[in-house]
């Protein structure tokens, strides 16, 4: 049996629990149980984070590139090396199943490791100037950042916070989910264990609104990174935006799915499927609006349809699940009210559409088709484990519905047409684009949204470059 890890603060390098503080019990959303007890950062706590943070900026921003890249790969080792530690508990916490858990970790190394190797590469460049003058760019660590991840990949999330910053020279406070912990306490405390100075990676929890407003109210922190839902986003930015700080916002999507008559349709509904139900939907760039050409539809729908049903629920722990339950009580209720309101407006359930018992937060995947537009699931992110399927008369209907909503994360398309896939990366609106393939995420590319869905990217090179500020130097 898999033990859940006792819960802590992260600050100045030090394990704080006790002492008074405020505290939230963590929930197993498969079994509704009690695994932990979190505390909550005091104001104390928070002003020394501050000052431990922008003590640990200027050690940190004068350490070489060599060292803070041998560092930050150590660390990407350490994690490897705990992958199961890591994983196990994260399972217990978000629900997800084990072996997503396990790969999440690794996938986090995965990101430190292209991390590592970035810290060599922050290169400036050099004018044209004539004898005797000079003229430079340069790039340089903005400063401490205050980065706030959710609790949908609470280890993933957590590093894209961490990564780019530590490889700009930057320090950073990370206050993870409260629902889900243990997984950033673990990468944190492997970033401190292979050399990280105690003020310059440290984690926080508490109440988010009370700790967000401390952490940006100071002026020590010179960069805000957040993951999380618009309207959180929204009001994030309109704090930063008090003392001017740099931000990064990946916020909601509404993923459109265009499925053309001249793809491989077999194929795409069963990639599009299993991607649609990963992590019980709950992923900012999961496929929800399919638009699928008319006269692929039919095969289209049965073959995704048939697949979602043989999809196994179960708790995340268990061998053989291929969906776990969804992380919380509030995401279960809205993804019913919203399946609800879609079939008074008049779609068609093809499979799914309940809960799972009563005991833990588990719903069937289900599928909708012919969902009219003006149902509220069509126009608000479900973030759960639902898939609408819906005909379409060709590509200029298709891309105008792709485009109609406000949000612009992830789009996806399915076509053997060179001349169509040049046309979709040109209109689809989105910041990022996967064309007969259900992967949008890789290390070194940028992941990052357009319109509501955000601005500024993590990942790839751009993930570091977010967190340095430019510097122009003139020499006569």
């Amino acid at each position: 049996m898999t033990d859940y890890p006792t819960l802590h603060l992260l600050i100045d390098g030090e394990q704080i629990s006790g002492g008074g503080r405020e505290t939230e019990d963590v929930i197993n959303p498969a079994t509704e149980e009690v695994l932990g007890t979190l505390p909550h950062a005091t104001s104390a706590d928070l002003d020394r984070a501050l000052e431990a943070a922008q003590n640990g900026f200027h050690q940190w921003r004068r350490t070489s590139a060599d060292k803070r890249a041998a560092i930050l790969a150590k660390a990407a080792g350490l994690i490897r090396e705990r992958a199961k530690a890591i994983g196990e508990p994260l399972t217990l916490e978000q629900g997800k199943p084990v072996s997503e858990g396990r790969g999440e970790a690794s996938y986090s190394a995965s990101l430190l490791e292209f991390y590592a190797q970035e810290c060599k590469r922050i290169y400036g460049r050099t004018l044209v100037r004539p004898e005797g003058q000079r003229a430079e760019v340069q790039y340089h660590p903005v400063g401490p950042v205050a980065g706030f991840a959710p609790w949908n990949f609470p280890a993933i999330n957590v590093m894209r916070k961490i990564g780019g910053a530590l490889a700009a020279g930057c320090s950073v406070i990370v206050k993870p989910s409260e629902e889900t912990p243990a997984s950033g306490i673990a990468v944190v405390q492997a970033l401190l264990d292979a050399g990280v100075p105690g003020g310059v990676v440290q984690c926080v929890f508490g109440v988010p609104s009370d700790v967000s407003e401390h952490l940006l109210g100071s002026p020590i922190i010179r960069k805000l990174t957040f993951t999380g839902s618009t309207p959180v986003g929204k009001h994030l930015a309109k704090l930063a935006a008090e003392d001017l700080k740099i931000t990064t916002m990946e916020l909601g999507g509404h993923g459109p799915v265009l499925v053309f008559n001249d793809c491989d349709v077999e194929k795409a509904a069963e990639v599009m499927a299993a991607n649609k139900f990963r992590n019980a939907g709950q992923v900012c760039v999961s496929p929800t609006r399919f638009l699928i050409e008319e006269s692929a539809f039919e095969q289209f729908r049965d073959i995704f349809t048939k697949q979602t049903a043989a999809l196994t629920v179960g708790n995340g722990m268990d061998k053989g699940t291929d969906m776990g339950p969804m992380a919380n009580a509030r995401g279960l209720d809205n993804v019913a009210k919203l399946i609800a309101n879609a079939q008074d407006k008049g779609a068609k359930l093809l499979t799914g559409g309940e809960r799972i018992g009563n005991q833990g937060f588990f719903h069937q995947p289900t599928v909708l088709s012919d969902v009219p537009l003006d149902a509220d699931i069509m126009n608000e992110e479900p973030f759960g484990p639902v898939a609408i399927l819906n005909p379409m008369a060709g590509e200029e209907a298709m891309i105008a519905e792709a485009n109609r909503l406000p949000y612009g994360l992830a789009a996806y398309a399915w076509t053997d047409s060179p001349a169509r896939r040049r046309r979709l990366a040109a209109e689809v609106e989105a910041g990022m684009l996967a064309i007969n393939t259900g992967g949008v995420s890789t290390v070194d590319a940028p992941f990052g949204g357009v319109k509501w869905s955000g601005y500024g990217s993590e990942d790839g090179r751009e993930g570091v470059m977010a967190c340095m500020v430019v510097k122009a130097v003139h020499e006569g």
